[in-house]
C-alpha cells in the first residue's frame, strides 16, 4: 500500500472514529495522523481497533492530539 494510500485511510478513519480523536476538522486530523501511523497503523482499516489504539495510547500521543481529543 502507498504511503499516500494509508495515509488517506488514516485520515477517514480517524474523521469517524469516537469523539475526541480528530473527529471532523483537518486541522484535528492533522493534528492525530502522525500518532495514529506511530501507534497504531497494525489496526488499519478498523475505525473501531483505530480508536481503541489511540485510546490506550492517550498517554503517547502528541501535545497537539491530545489537544485536539478534548
Amino acid at each position: 500500500m502507498t504511503k499516500f494510500r494509508t495515509a488517506l485511510i488514516v485520515a477517514a478513519l480517524l474523521a469517524s472514529s469516537a469523539p475526541g480523536f480528530a473527529q471532523g476538522t483537518a486541522e484535528q486530523r492533522a493534528a492525530c495522523t502522525g500518532d495514529a501511523f506511530k501507534y497504531c497503523s497494525a489496526h488499519i482499516p478498523s475505525v473501531s481497533a483505530v480508536t481503541a489504539c489511540m485510546k490506550a495510547n492517550y498517554s503517547k500521543l502528541s501535545d497537539a492530539c491530545k489537544a485536539s481529543a478534548k
